[in-house]
């Protein structure tokens, strides 16, 4: 269902110009992605995960966590990241290039966009600067956390985040992560 349109490269005007019909459209070094909406499943690991870093970055003064359509845009690229989590300048920004580059991003795979998360967005958030980005897989029941200059680390047990500038780490109990959000909790 999910394809990268090849018909010339796309611009950030053409991407501007499309409707706002429920799809997710992003633009990754002129190809366009068209996501339909997410399920359930998804928006539940989605919210979940909201829930837990929120008391987190509030706590340790790193920002705030957006989701639902914050995105991250540079001059040829615009995402919208399933959750980011953004210092807080001291006024909004204008624009989203003018947003400061994310702490986190967590993106959360579907069959639609497997391979653009672990491909296209994975060297787009390196590229501009993304500390941490974690791939939700609801399948296998991990979490993917992928940082510049280290190797992947796959946890399905306990994930430890702890940014520049927090105090104390942030440790998620994966397996009850998953357990929360989708039930099916045997072997708990």
């Amino acid at each position: 269902m999910l394809m990268a349109q090849t018909a010339g490269a796309w611009t950030l005007a053409d991407l501007d110009r499309l409707p706002d019909d429920g799809n997710s459209y992003e633009l990754i070094d002129g190809a366009l992605f068209v996501t339909p909406a997410p399920s359930p499943a998804h928006e539940t690991l989605v919210a979940v995960m909201h829930v837990i870093l929120s008391p987190y970055v509030l706590s340790e003064r790193l920002g705030l966590v957006y989701a639902s359509r914050a995105s991250v845009r540079t001059s040829n690229g615009h995402v919208e990241p399933d959750l980011l989590v953004r210092p807080t300048p001291e006024r909004p920004p204008a624009t989203w290039e003018t947003a400061p580059t994310p702490l986190l991003i967590v993106e959360v795979l579907s069959t639609s966009t497997r391979r653009r998360d672990h491909e296209q967005k994975r060297e787009f958030y390196l590229r501009v600067g993304v500390p941490e980005y974690w791939i939700v897989d609801r399948w296998a029941r991990t979490i993917r956390v992928i940082a510049a200059d280290a190797d992947d680390v796959v946890a399905d047990a306990m994930l430890v985040w702890q940014p520049e500038g927090a105090g104390e780490a942030l440790v998620i109990d994966v397996r009850a992560y998953f357990c929360e959000a989708l039930g099916d909790c045997d072997g708990e």
